[in-house]
């Protein structure tokens, strides 16, 4: 079966029945989808590369830890990784509770094999999304922690509107150094436009906060007293 960028998928398929589990692995496979099974959430949570996994199959009721429970631990785990449930029998409160914990969907048995291969593919293109938004936010970390502490002060205020020589002011500098500070930090963060350095600072959640203003004409504070944060 091929997902929205035609690479084969591969899934973690996790149910305590066997005869279930093979099952299962026999329609996936026929599809076209690499399949790993496990007999129980333990199995699976003994070694970390199997949450590299596009994807987790997972029944819901099984003994020691059940689907519920393993989708909280891999809420820490493995984020990114999400999950198609499966039952035996309609559950709808648990079903309401993975959903809002971030379950892609929630199949009853018997199930249908296109509605599960359907889930499938959501929930890998779900996992890819999120790991690519993982990895470009680590990647503009790394070129975020290149910068000076200026040029982080450039950096913040860049984004926040101000103009070169409002910039200046800010910092008590000139119009001119703050030309060459901009300039690196376009390079450093490789940056393409005005317009790719903004939507860099909201993915790295970078503010300014200025104290409050004592009463009397509005004068910017210097920059000592500004500081630029992030969550980081």
């Amino acid at each position: 079966m091929p997902t929205h960028d035609d690479a084969t998928l591969e899934i973690a398929v996790i149910d305590d029945d066997l005869s279930a589990l093979s099952s299962l692995a026999r329609l996936l496979k026929s599809a076209g989808i690499e399949v790993k099974t496990f007999a129980s959430a333990r199995d699976f949570l003994a070694d970390p590369n199997d949450a590299l996994v596009d994807c987790v199959v997972s029944d819901l009721r099984m003994p020691e830890i059940d689907g519920l429970t393993l989708l909280e631990q891999m809420a820490e785990l493995a984020p990114e990784l999400s999950m198609v449930f499966i039952t035996g029998r309609a559950d709808v409160p648990s079903a309401v509770r993975a959903m809002k914990e971030g379950a892609v969907d929630f199949l009853e048995k018997p199930i249908r094999g296109e509605r599960l291969i359907d889930a499938i593919d959501r929930a890998a293109q779900s996992t890819r999304r999120r790991r690519a938004s993982r990895a470009h936010l680590e990647t503009l970390r790394l070129r975020y922690q290149r910068l000076t502490g200026r040029e982080r002060q450039v950096f913040a205020l860049v984004t926040q509107g101000l103009l070169n020589k409002q910039i200046a002011y800010e910092l008590g500098t000139t119009d001119k150094t703050v030309k060459v500070h901009r300039a690196r930090v376009m390079d450093k963060m490789e940056a393409e436009s005005l317009a790719d350095l903004v939507r860099m600072a909201s993915a790295l959640q970078i503010h300014v906060e200025a104290p409050p203003r004592a009463p009397g004409p509005a004068v910017a504070p210097p920059a000592s007293r500004r500081t630029v944060t992030t969550p980081y």
